[in-house]
C-alpha cells in the first residue's frame, strides 16, 4: 500500500453560474487512503445569502429557510482548506465543483486551488466506457452499488457513492490485494450484497425421513463400529 491520501468531494449549489449570482449550499468531503474511506469527513451546510430556486429545492431538498443562519462560506473556508491540504480532490464533473469552490475562495480572500489538484471521475468513466451513460447514478448501477441511501442529491451522500465508484474505476479492491488477474472479480464494500446472498428460511423444512428409515440408518451406523467418527457425532446429537 502506498498510503496515498485523496479527498472525494461534492458540492450542492443554487444553480450553475459560479461567477455570477449562484452560491454553494453544501460541501461534503470523504477522506480516502489507498482508495478506501478512512471514516474522516468534512461536511457543512452553507447560507448562500440568497433564495434557493424551487427547482433546486426539488433536487437537493435544501430550502432557503433551512439554510438561513447556517455558516457562510468564508467562515468555513479555512476548515475546508485544512481538511483538503495538498491532496487530490476527486469529483464527478470536477470542472463544475472546481469552478464553484474557487469562485467562493476568491470571494473570501483566498487563493484558488490549482486545476492540477482536481481529478474528474466523469472523464475517467468516459475513457473507460466510451458512449455509455456516465452519470453518478448510471455508474452506481453499472457497478452494482446500492442507491438506497439517496432520495435527494446531497453532497455527503453523493461523496460516499462517488468514493465507491472511484474505487471501481481504479480496478476495485481486488487490484489493491494483487488479485486483478483476468478472472478476479473486484470487490467493493459498497456493492449491493442482497442480490447475491441467499436468504435463510425463517423455519427449517421438516425431515422427509420416515421413522423406519431413520432406525435403519441408525442400525447401519452402529454396524460400522464404535471407532467411526459418525458414532461420536450421533452420540453428541443424542441419537
Amino acid at each position: 500500500m502506498s498510503g496515498k491520501r485523496e479527498i472525494v468531494f461534492d458540492t450542492e449549489t443554487t444553480g450553475f453560474d459560479a461567477k455570477g449570482a449562484d452560491r454553494i449550499t453544501e460541501i461534503g468531503c470523504i477522506e480516502i487512503i489507498d482508495l478506501l474511506p478512512t471514516g474522516e469527513q468534512f461536511h457543512t451546510y452553507l447560507d448562500p445569502e440568497r433564495d434557493v430556486p424551487d427547482k433546486v429545492v426539488e433536487i437537493t431538498g435544501l430550502t432557503t429557510e433551512f439554510l438561513r443562519g447556517k455558516a457562510k462560506f468564508k467562515e468555513q473556508a479555512q476548515a475546508f482548506l485544512d481538511f483538503v491540504g495538498q491532496d487530490t480532490l476527486v469529483a464527478h464533473n470536477a470542472r463544475f465543483d472546481e469552478g464553484f469552490i474557487n469562485a467562493e475562495l476568491v470571494r473570501a480572500g483566498y487563493d484558488p486551488i490549482p486545476s492540477s489538484q482536481f481529478k474528474d471521475t466523469l472523464a475517467m468513466a468516459n475513457a473507460q466506457f466510451p458512449g455509455s451513460p456516465a452519470s453518478l447514478d448510471a455508474l452506481c448501477r453499472r457497478f452494482d452499488i446500492s442507491l438506497s441511501s439517496r432520495d435527494k442529491h446531497g453532497a455527503i451522500v453523493d461523496s460516499e457513492l462517488l468514493a465507491a465508484v472511484y474505487l471501481e474505476l481504479n480496478g476495485g479492491r481486488a487490484r489493491l490485494l494483487g488479485l486483478d488477474g483476468e478472472k478476479a472479480k473486484p470487490h467493493n464494500p459498497y456493492r449491493n450484497a442482497s442480490a447475491s446472498m441467499a436468504r435463510q428460511r425463517p423455519t427449517a423444512l421438516p425431515s422427509s425421513l420416515t421413522e423406519a428409515e431413520r432406525l435403519a440408518h441408525k442400525e447401519f451406523i452402529a454396524s460400522l463400529g464404535e471407532d467411526m467418527i459418525w458414532q461420536k457425532y450421533w452420540s453428541r446429537q443424542g441419537q
